[in-house]
């Protein structure tokens, strides 16, 4: 595995990630601008996700999917961590407990996952065929 591949695609995906939530923030459609920027976020990263796994696995790595999701998530909750909370949530007046404490980063994170794993699943992975009889 490139790990080091693997944790700059989750930087670019993080950052983009990030700038789809704030311009969503920016903008009101309905009351809950959290909620719309969380759904914002949702939507985007899947395609973000998918295109970000898509171009890790472009030079025909075969690193397994579950691993390559933990790398790519890990590096978006540490990024969370040192940057997004002290510079955005602390300064508006929230902290890491809100933050991380809240079940829609958790889904949003595990949707992260599951996309990756999902790509993985279907275009990298070989299938095993049982002969049967």
């Amino acid at each position: 595995m490139k790990i080091i591949r693997a944790i700059l695609v989750a930087i670019l995906i993080w950052l983009l990630g990030v700038m789809v939530f704030m311009m969503a923030y920016s903008v009101r459609l309905v009351n809950d601008l959290e909620l719309q920027s969380n759904l914002a976020l949702a939507t985007a990263l899947i395609p973000l996700g998918w295109y970000g796994t898509k171009y890790y696995y472009r030079k025909g790595s075969k690193f397994h999917g579950l691993l390559l999701g933990l790398v790519m998530v890990s590096t978006a909750i540490f990024l969370d961590v040192i940057i997004t909370v002290p510079l955005l949530i602390i300064p508006a007046g929230g902290n890491y407990l809100e933050f991380f404490g809240a079940i829609s980063f958790w889904l949003i994170a595990m949707e992260y996952f599951l996309v990756i794993l999902i790509y993985w699943r279907l275009n990298v992975k070989t299938p095993v065929y049982t002969k049967v009889g």
